[in-house]
């Protein structure tokens, strides 16, 4: 069984958000606040969630990525891991904000992890303590070479420009991944954020950010599958490391989008601006069967949105922010 929408697009992604806390206090972020955590009885189970997972295999999800809030902090994700790769998940990766990596990689890449991406908004050691509030800039530091050293290379480096925030650190990053050899991804600031302070005068144009790296180290596309969310570019001098530009404001990917996401309460979402949550958890704990649930993903998906419409008048924020979707 293949899963598509009306538009024909086919849904082979799965985005599955683990927990909604955090060991970052981010200024931008309302988790790791315990006011703002769900009681962990709504939170699904990892037998639940592995079940959803086996439904949607069947349905053709070949790619689940982990999320959070950050998903190292709930005990037996690895575990959980080894599950989704039992199951037959083709490829398995996970965001994280890289404080835990280094103690946990091994146990990661044992229980089949393929992919990583690492959350990174500064590379100024007392900016990043005062963007998170912690003082982890060391401990993500040796989780990235840590993971560096592993099959997980090229890691990929996700920063979120802001300006006035940090879009001065745009050359930096780029030197960073020549250093390093990672995969270094800027994404445009989207209506995602906790206070609702985004507007377009604080997003950073996925086209400046090309011209500036391309201005101190000329840049060459590398080709990308349609539904990849990244434009690709290698160094033209032949240095290592690569680097991603994710336009969803000034150049969105709609049309090819193979996405859905599944929130740590049971939400399915079928874009990151759903207007409304479908709830899951109430079918899956209300005795429905595996063909029931399918029936009904099946028919959610049909309605998936043909776009964000960030760019149309009228535009609204979802209520729910990127922390509590799960990237």
């Amino acid at each position: 069984m293949s899963l598509s929408d009306k538009f024909g697009r086919q849904i082979t992604d799965l985005r599955i958000s683990v927990t909604d806390r955090c060991n970052f206090r981010c200024v931008y972020c309302r988790s790791a606040d315990p006011e703002n955590y769900q009681a962990m009885d709504k939170i699904l189970s990892w037998d639940e969630l592995e079940r959803l997972a086996r439904i949607l295999v069947g349905m053709g999800i070949r790619k689940v990525r982990i999320t959070g809030g950050e998903p190292l902090v709930r005990p037996g994700v690895e575990n959980f891991l080894s599950r989704l790769r039992d199951i037959g998940i083709q490829d398995l990766s996970m965001t994280t904000n890289g404080h835990l990596l280094a103690e946990r990689c091994e146990r990661l890449l044992a229980a089949g992890l393929h992919r990583i991406n690492i959350s990174l908004d500064s590379l100024d050691p007392l900016r990043f303590e005062r963007i998170t509030r912690t003082r982890s800039y060391d401990a993500v530091m040796r989780g990235i070479d840590v993971a560096q050293g592993t099959r997980l290379a090229p890691v990929k480096i996700n920063a979120v420009l802001v300006r006035g925030f940090n879009e001065d650190e745009v050359e930096a990053f780029a030197a960073f991944a020549r250093d390093r050899a990672v995969i270094m991804r800027f994404i445009e600031f989207m209506p995602l954020d906790a206070d609702r302070h985004w507007s377009r005068e604080t997003m950073v144009p996925a086209a400046e950010v090309y011209e500036r790296i391309h201005a101190q180290w000329p840049l060459v596309q590398i080709p990308n599958e349609k539904s990849e969310t990244a434009r690709k570019y290698r160094f033209a001098d032949g240095a290592p490391g690569e680097i991603g530009l994710i336009a969803p404001v000034t150049q969105p990917f709609c049309g090819h989008c193979s996405r859905i996401r599944l929130t740590a309460d049971g939400k399915l979402r079928t874009c990151l601006f759903s207007k409304d949550d479908r709830d899951l958890r109430g079918l899956l704990r209300g005795n429905a069967s595996d063909s029931e649930l399918a029936d009904w993903i099946k028919e959610v998906v049909m309605q998936k949105e043909e776009g964000h419409r960030i760019n149309e008048p009228g535009f609204l924020q979802p209520s729910r922010t990127m922390v509590f979707i799960g990237g």
